[in-house]
């Protein structure tokens, strides 16, 4: 069963923005520079503009998306691999369920923290959103796995049906949708995650070093135009990827 995102309405997206504006006029006249502490949403949007008019914009973007998107990946790939071998093997699960306890409980400034120590601040986002993503992942498709049919599994042990046609017919159906709603989580956390490890590590030319110019400098219109980049940049890679799980899952009838 597919997990229940709610629609975004115009409607209400209009109210909140109104709210938004009105909270940056109620700023503006009580306090001379009002304006500095609540960027409205015009100038925000002007903003947004004239930065995504400059060359550094983009390659903020595309450098924080590699690194991110990244680190997303590969933790992707570990965490199904750890997952289908820790079903198979009672040993690797209780070998790293301490490990998956701590990275789900310890902040995340922590691990950005203790990572400055061992990498550069290049390499930061990238372990950083991987350490995140992987405990939802690995969980939810270990979940699936042990949860996987019984019956349907001797079934195929008694009929002597190949691994493969098993993998296809059998555990592909019970781990996508695990799988798929693990994804639509990770993305969102490795963008926060990846993101504040740029605030904090500063590597050139990443979208965190311009949120952290933006806050020294008190550019809070920069800072509102910044972070709305990172909200559409997530939700645009979010759907690609969800609608590119669907496709392959519809290939393979699951």
């Amino acid at each position: 069963m597919k997990p229940i995102h709610p629609k975004l309405r115009w409607w209400a997206v209009a109210f909140w923005l109104l709210v938004w504006q009105a909270g940056s006029m109620v700023m503006t006249a009580v306090y001379p520079y009002g304006h500095v502490l609540l960027a409205s949403p015009v100038e925000s949007l002007v903003c947004l503009c004239q930065l995504a008019g400059t060359v550094t914009f983009w390659m903020a973007i595309a450098c924080s998306s590699v690194r991110i998107l990244g680190g997303f990946l590969v933790a992707c790939g570990l965490a199904v691999v750890l997952a289908a071998l820790s079903a198979r093997f009672r040993f690797l699960r209780d070998l790293l369920a301490p490990l998956v306890a701590v990275v789900k409980a310890a902040p995340v400034v922590s691990f950005i923290i203790l990572a400055l120590v061992w990498l550069r601040s290049s390499a930061l986002p990238l372990f950083i959103a991987a350490l995140m993503v992987f405990p939802p992942i690995y969980l939810n498709v270990l979940t699936a796995i042990l949860h996987t049919d019984r019956k349907l599994l001797e079934m195929a042990r008694v009929f002597r049906v190949p691994f493969s046609r098993q993998l296809v017919g059998i555990y592909l159906p019970a781990v996508v949708p695990q799988f798929r709603a693990a994804v639509s989580l990770a993305l969102g956390l490795c963008w926060k995650a990846g993101v504040a490890a740029e605030v904090i590590g500063l590597p050139t030319g990443s979208i965190g070093e311009r949120l952290f110019e933006a806050k020294v400098y008190f550019m809070t219109a920069d800072l509102f135009a910044w972070t709305t980049v990172i909200v559409v940049v997530a939700m645009v890679f979010e759907k690609l990827f969800l609608m590119a799980i669907d496709r392959v899952a519809g290939k393979v009838g699951c």
